[in-house]
């Protein structure tokens, strides 16, 4: 990993953790490193742990305990979370480290306790006890409640209450909103044919590959979880076909040799790509998906289709509470986490927060790692700590045993620089865009490396003088 004023970040997914306590202090990931007792004597390093503790991979950080339950009525609660994915079960945790010790209820309208939901186009065949990210004991030891396949249909920010579907009515005192998104559905003829899919749940993963087995699968939309579905799927199915609207998968984040890099290493693995084209009918037979009719005439055999083309947040039912929402539904917060509302915090996809990297720009990021930094931060606030939310974004994929890294939040590009072989797969991409700040120069936005995040972390603009000459010492903090 990269070491940098006092903190080791994961080469693996860019998780830091202190070197002094071992603490994680960026995320992904909820658990700390163990720490051990270090002597050094000239050239030699001596650590003192039993056999046992070094083979410890990870530290739990203690959690106070709840006061007695008994205190409060079902109907009421100190801390009530919407939303159990990362951001809200990192609220609870943090909560909970931090010494809180009143009740604490997650609703979900999910049937699993928390879980890891980005595996679910990674891992198609895992089931839900193998990707959840903590057990049942868990919850019960730390006293976090948590209430499935619940749904708030409306909050009551004058009174502080959450109101479920079911008419059941929850009193709060802080309320965090980490509802996540709602998958884009097709508006095509057809969209009610069986057999196909938004990968919202275990279930949904394990059906689709259960469906593709030997038989064709079509894939609309060369989004993050599309690609990786069509990854996925090709050790599995008789055919993969994707269909996307633009000319290469990934343009967006990527740029257009990338994707096309990219594409060429799909094809390689039997992936057909019909792009600049999207659905128009799904045709059945005995009430089953049998083809796939594209726009451009094309008609392609399925037996299973996968849908990505997209999300919005899940914010519907805050129209009525007063809570700001943006013109794309998504919950505004500030660098604490904090909705307009006093006491109501938001944190995960569905919120645009104040981006530092932006000059504190109006950004929504819907990445894992984000979440979790989100809940974490609502937290602390929740406490009175003033944490503001200091982060650098990223992201990250693996398709054929390629890992792709993405650092940074970028909105557009004006130019891309390459060091390394974009043939072979083997690079780092520099995005560059002018931005105007007081006396900064033109930098860049994101990369694809971890030693650029760590760089931007410390507060450091990365120019684009500096990768053009292709010296890289700049990395190393030993450049000019």
């Amino acid at each position: 990993g990269v070491l940098s004023k006092g903190r080791v970040r994961c080469p693996w997914h860019g998780a830091c953790f202190s070197i002094g306590t071992g603490d994680i202090e960026d995320f992904p990931g909820l658990d700390s490193l163990p720490k051990f007792q270090v002597k050094i004597e000239k050239e030699k390093v001596y650590i003192r742990a039993s056999k046992q503790a070094l083979l410890t991979q990870r530290r739990t950080k203690v959690m106070a305990k709840c006061i007695s339950i008994s205190n409060y009525s079902i109907s009421s609660t100190n801390v009530l979370i919407i939303g159990a994915g990362a951001a809200g079960l990192v609220c609870a945790e943090t909560l909970r480290q931090e010494g809180f010790s009143d009740r604490i209820v997650m609703c979900t309208m999910d049937r699993h306790l928390p879980y890891d939901r980005p595996k679910l186009s990674k891992s198609m065949d895992s089931h839900s006890d193998q990707i959840i990210l903590r057990p049942k004991e868990f919850f019960r030891t730390n006293d976090i409640e948590v209430l499935t396949e619940t749904q708030v249909a409306a909050v009551d920010v004058k009174n502080k209450i959450a109101v479920f579907k079911d008419g059941f009515k929850m009193e709060y005192n802080k309320l965090l909103i980490a509802t996540g998104s709602m998958p884009k559905a097709l508006s095509c003829k057809g969209k009610e044919v069986e057999n196909v899919f938004n990968i919202r749940t275990p279930e949904d993963a394990n059906r689709v590959v259960k469906l593709a087995s030997s038989k064709n699968a079509v894939i609309v939309g060369a989004s993050f979880l599309g690609m990786e579905v069509a990854a996925y799927l090709t050790e599995k199915a008789h055919s993969v076909s994707v269909v996307e609207l633009e000319e290469v998968p990934f343009k967006k984040f990527f740029g257009e040799k990338v994707g096309q890099a990219l594409m060429k290493m799909f094809e390689n693995n039997r992936v057909k790509f019909y792009m600049q084209t999207e659905v128009s009918e799904l045709r059945e037979q005995e009430g089953k998906l049998k083809e796939v009719v594209l726009k451009s005439g094309k008609v392609l055999r399925a037996d299973v289709c996968v849908i990505g083309i997209g999300a919005s947040p899940a914010t519907g039912f805050l129209k009525q509470s007063g809570i700001n929402i943006d013109s794309k539904g998504f919950i505004v917060v500030n660098k604490m986490m904090q909705t307009n509302i006093p006491g109501v915090f938001a944190a995960g996809d569905a919120v645009t927060f104040p981006l530092a990297l932006r000059n504190n720009k109006k950004v929504n990021i819907p990445h894992w790692q984000m979440a979790h930094m989100h809940g974490r931060i609502a937290a602390l606030n929740m406490l009175a700590h003033g944490m503001e939310i200091s982060t650098v974004p990223y992201l990250w994929t693996a398709v054929f045993g390629k890992s792709i890294r993405y650092a940074g939040h970028g909105e557009g590009f004006d130019d891309v620089i390459f060091q390394g072989d974009l043939d072979e797969l083997k690079f780092v991409a520099f995005y560059t865009k002018v931005f105007l700040f007081p006396l900064r120069d033109p930098g860049i936005i994101p990369s694809v490396s971890f030693p650029p995040a760590e760089v931007m972390a410390s507060g450091r603009v990365i120019r684009k003088r500096d990768v053009e000459t292709g010296d890289m010492s700049w990395l190393t903090g030993k450049g000019s």
